[in-house]
C-alpha cells in the first residue's frame, strides 16, 4: 500500500508537481470538515488546477521548433518508449511516469458504486484503472473530463477496452449519496460506458480515500462546494502505480488529450492486452497552422451580423477575427441546421453578455446561406459579430469536425484550445477565467 505520507524513497517526493498545495497532504481539519479555502462560486471548482495551461502552451511551442516532423509517422511519435504519443501530447497530460519497477503500490479503497454495488481496487485485478476523484455537483471542470473518458474509451481497441476501467472517486463530501454520483454519470454522458465507475462513501471514507492517494480535497461548508486536485492515476492489473497525469483547461482539447490517456492506458496492460489506440497526438507547433499553439492566419468572411445584433447591411462589409488582436477572442463555428448549436449559441451569447468587451467572440456561420446563418443568429439574441463561411472552407482549415465547434485565441492570435460539441458556460467560464487571469472574480 502506498504510504500517505511519502519517503524520500517514493517517486512522488521527488515529482516537483507534489510540491504544489493542492498536492499536499489534507491538514486534520480538512478532514474533518473546516474548510480549507472558501471559494467565490459553484461553477468555478478548482482554477489553481489548471494554470499550467499557458506553460503547457509555451512547451508545446518549444517543441514545435525542435521537433518540426512531430506527428508525420508512428515512429517519431514514441515518448518515453510508448507508441503513438508525442512529447506534446505528453505534456498536455502533464505526464509523469511514477514507477517502471512495480514498486509504488496503489492504495486500497473500499467504496459504494453509483449502482449500490461494492467498489474496491482489488475487484480489478485483471485491468487497467484509471483513477481520479471528481466532484459530483460540478458542471465545468469534472464536466469536460467527463468528455475525455468518452472519447478515451472510444479510443481503445475493443480487446483493450474490456481490461481498462475508468474509475472515479467522489470529491464532494457534501453530496455523498449513491444517487448524487448516478445523476452526474446521467447528466455528463457517461451511463453508456461498461467500464465507467463512480465510487462514493461516508464522508470519513471519502477523506481517507484522498488522504491516501495525498489528493488534496478543501472543503467549504457554507456553500457546500470543494475544491480538489485533478490527478489522474494509472494503475496497472497488479496493482501499481504506472504514471499519473492531470486535468485542467488543457482536457477542453478532448481529441489529443483523450488519445493520450487512451494510450496511458494501453500501455499498462499485458503486451498480450493491448491494442492499437485510435486517434491522434497533439500535433507540434507550425507557423500558419490552426492547432494548439499554432499562430493562424485570420478568419475573415462577409458580416451577418455587426456586433450589435442588427444585420441591416452587415454583409455589404467583411470581418476579420485579425481585428480582436489585443483580446482573448472565442470563435464559435456553428450551422443552423445543427440541433446542438443552438445550445452552443445560448452558452456563447450569456458569457458575452456577462464578460462584456473583456474577451472578444466571434461566431462563424458554416455552410448555410445568409439568410438562415442570420436568423439562428437573432433566433438566439446574439449580439456579437457572426461572419458566413458559407462553403466551409474556414471550418476545414481547423478542422472543426463536429459542430458546434470552439477555438479560443490569445491576444496574439494563438490557438489555446480546441473544443469540438458543445461547450457550456459554466465550461468556458471555467476556461477563460484560467487562462486570462485579469478577468474579474465572478460573482452571483
Amino acid at each position: 500500500m502506498m504510504p500517505s505520507d511519502p519517503g524520500p524513497t517514493d517517486p512522488r517526493h521527488a515529482d516537483p508537481r507534489h510540491a504544489d498545495p493542492r498536492h499536499a497532504d489534507p491538514s486534520a481539519a480538512d478532514r474533518t470538515g473546516t474548510p480549507a479555502a472558501t471559494r467565490v462560486r459553484r461553477r468555478w471548482p478548482f482554477i489553481t488546477a489548471a494554470v499550467a495551461l499557458v506553460a503547457i502552451v509555451a512547451a508545446v511551442i518549444t517543441v514545435g521548433v525542435l521537433m518540426p516532423g512531430a506527428g508525420a509517422t508512428t515512429q517519431q511519435n514514441d515518448y518515453q518508449g510508448r507508441a503513438g504519443i508525442n512529447k506534446p501530447t505528453a505534456d498536455l497530460l502533464t505526464m509523469d511516469t511514477l514507477s517502471s519497477d512495480g514498486t509504488v503500490r496503489a492504495p486500497k479503497f473500499a467504496l459504494t458504486n453509483e449502482d449500490g454495488s461494492p467498489l474496491t481496487l482489488a475487484q480489478f485485478k485483471d485491468d487497467v484503472v484509471v483513477l481520479t476523484f471528481n466532484d459530483d455537483q460540478c458542471a465545468d471542470l469534472c464536466a469536460l473530463f467527463a468528455q475525455d473518458v468518452i472519447a478515451a474509451d472510444h479510443d481503445l481497441s475493443a480487446a483493450a477496452r474490456k481490461h481498462v476501467a475508468f474509475v472515479s472517486i467522489n470529491a464532494n463530501p457534501y453530496y455523498p449519496s449513491t444517487a448524487d454520483v448516478q445523476a452526474w454519470t446521467n447528466q455528463h454522458g457517461l451511463a453508456h460506458l461498461n467500464n465507467w465507475y463512480y465510487g462514493t462513501g461516508t464522508p470519513k471514507q471519502l477523506a481517507a480515500a484522498a488522504h491516501d492517494y495525498a489528493v488534496n480535497i478543501q472543503l467549504d461548508p457554507a456553500t457546500k462546494s470543494v475544491e480538489h486536485g485533478t490527478e489522474i492515476f494509472i494503475i496497472t492489473p497488479n496493482g501499481t502505480d504506472a504514471d499519473i497525469a492531470d486535468f485542467g483547461t488543457q482536457d477542453a482539447d478532448t481529441a489529443p488529450f483523450s488519445h493520450g490517456l487512451a494510450v496511458l492506458a494501453n500501455d499498462a496492460l499485458p503486451a498480450s492486452e493491448r491494442g492499437q489506440v485510435a486517434g491522434k497526438d497533439l500535433p507540434a507547433a507550425l507557423p500558419g497552422g490552426t492547432g494548439i499553439g499554432d499562430t493562424p492566419s485570420p478568419v475573415t468572411g462577409p458580416a451577418l451580423l455587426d456586433g450589435s445584433g442588427d444585420a441591416s447591411g452587415a454583409s455589404a462589409r467583411a470581418i476579420s477575427s485579425a481585428s480582436d488582436h489585443g483580446h482573448y477572442t472565442v470563435m464559435d463555428f456553428f450551422s443552423s441546421t445543427c440541433t446542438a448549436c443552438a445550445g452552443q449559441l445560448d452558452a456563447a451569447q450569456a458569457e458575452h453578455a456577462e464578460l462584456g468587451d473583456k474577451v472578444d467572440f466571434l461566431g462563424v456561420d458554416v455552410d448555410d446561406t445568409a439568410s438562415a446563418g442570420t436568423a439562428a443568429a437573432k433566433e438566439h439574441h446574439v449580439t456579437y459579430p457572426v461572419l458566413a463561411d458559407r462553403q466551409g472552407k474556414q471550418a476545414a482549415r481547423f478542422q472543426a469536425s463536429d459542430l458546434p465547434y470552439t477555438v479560443i485565441l490569445s491576444p496574439k492570435g494563438k490557438v489555446l484550445v480546441r473544443h469540438p460539441g458543445v461547450f457550456t458556460q459554466e465550461e468556458l467560464d471555467y476556461v477563460l477565467r484560467t487562462v486570462d487571469k485579469k478577468l474579474p472574480m465572478p460573482t452571483d
